[in-house]
Order: C-alpha cells, then structure tokens, then sequence
C-alpha cells in the first residue's frame, strides 16, 4: 500500500502541477485576449475616424470637380466668342482697309485723270 500511496502521491503532484500550467496559459491567453480586445476597438475607431475623414475629402473634391468643369465650360464658351471676336475684327480690318484703298483712289484726281495712256 505504501507503494500505492506514493504512486497516489506522485500523481497528484503531476496533476496540481499540470493544472497550475494550464491556469498560467489560461491567465498568459487572457492577457493577450484582452491586448486584441484593445488593438480591434482602436483600429475600429480608427475606421471611422477614417471613414468620416474620407467622406468629408470625396465631398470636397466633388464640390472642386464640379466648379472645375464649370469653369472649363466658361473658359471655352469665352474662347469661342473672343475667336468670333478677333474673325469679326479681321473681316472689318479687311473692309476698311479696302474701302480706304478706294477713296485714296477716286479721292486722288493726279492718279486719275493724270495718268497717260501707255
């Protein structure tokens, strides 16, 4: 019996033993538990610190995109007119310099009438 009772003994040891490793890993588990707890609701307020961020950037660079394209559309409907402009201006500078070719010429009676027959 005493060879039982020491065998008894030596296995209730290891038990104890083997349970207070599986409390340690079981306490070490909780640990690192609760460090991801506390990383995921930082990323998650992260993500949202993110997500508001990103929304208010989308929204102002729609808003600039926007007055973008309204400005180009100014720009070429100007440019279209000023070309009207300077083709109108070109054409008139045409004329006038025609018509002031004319009157030099019926206002000049030597060039006229003093020109002989060759």
């Amino acid at each position: 019996m005493t060879q039982q009772g020491a065998a008894l003994q030596t296995y209730n040891n290891e038990l104890v033993k083997c349970i207070e490793e599986l409390f340690l890993k079981r306490d070490e588990l909780n640990k690192q538990i609760q460090q991801e707890e506390e990383e995921k609701t930082r990323l998650q307020h992260d993500i949202r610190v993110l997500t508001e961020k990103l929304n208010r950037v989308s929204e102002s660079l729609d808003h600039r995109l926007t007055t973008r394209s309204e400005l180009d559309r100014t720009i070429a409907e100007t440019e279209a007119a000023y070309m009207k402009i300077l083709e109108s201006s070109q054409t008139l500078l045409s004329v006038l310099k025609k018509e002031t070719g004319n009157l030099s010429k019926a206002s000049d009676p030597r060039r006229s009438k003093d020109r002989l027959p060759l």
